[in-house]
């Protein structure tokens, strides 16, 4: 992504995940505002944390001043296992938060993801919510309808952002509409958004930054 961005192997249940991390250090000298895990699309259809969605989540975190770092699923790249309909790839995603920034540092957290990503990334906040590191979610083109979504916990409504395109194919947004409903989450709705949000990244970007600089 640039010239500080920095290739590692990590280790999950179904043996080497890759990763790129990138921000380690801020410009001004100052700590990171803390470790931001980022979710690719789904592995089957060529997902992976090469994937434009993904690369300009981790550039909104970094801007922010946060370590953002992507990652491949089982089965993807260089990363050990099989693809498993979302169990394992959660187990993947806790994995590289527990050694990203481990419980006993007790640095803050942010989760992110896109597509699969984001279905994968809503079970894991719901895990890592109530231990309090968690400080903002952001779930991009969020694949409700097609796997079993988890609610966003009430308290994380606030830190929490939901970005979806009105014209999707891939994922209608009245399937997203139809999760998020009964929570009364808000949803922000890209007008003429596709899936990929082809042409209109930089706005995607905007709204991260924005909900990241919020103070929410």
């Amino acid at each position: 992504m640039n010239s500080q961005t920095e290739h590692l192997t990590l280790s999950g249940a179904a043996g080497a995940i890759e990763a790129l991390r990138a921000g380690a250090a801020r410009a001004d000298g100052g700590a990171p505002r803390g470790v931001a895990v980022i979710a690719h699309p789904h592995p089957l259809f060529g997902g992976s944390m090469e994937n434009k969605v993904v690369q300009t989540l981790a550039r909104a975190f970094v801007q922010c001043g946060w370590t953002a770092v992507r990652f491949n699923f089982r089965g993807v790249g260089a990363s050990d296992g099989v693809h498993d309909e979302g169990r394992g790839e959660l187990q993947d995603l806790l994995a590289v938060v527990e050694q990203m920034a481990p419980r006993s540092q007790g640095q803050r957290i942010a989760l992110a993801g896109f597509s699969f990503g984001a279905f994968v990334a809503s079970h894991a906040l719901a895990s890592l919510w109530p231990g309090g590191r968690v400080e903002y979610a952001v779930l991009v083109g969020t694949a409700a309808g097609r796997f079993s979504v988890a609610p966003v916990p009430p308290e994380a409504h606030p830190r929490t952002l939901v970005v979806h395109g009105e014209q999707d194919d891939t994922v209608p947004l009245s399937a997203v509409m139809d999760w998020a409903r009964p929570q009364i989450l808000p949803i922000t709705v890209v007008p003429a958004g596709g899936h990929f949000f082809h042409g209109q990244l930089p706005l995607l970007k905007n709204l991260v930054l924005r909900h990241l600089q919020s103070g929410a």
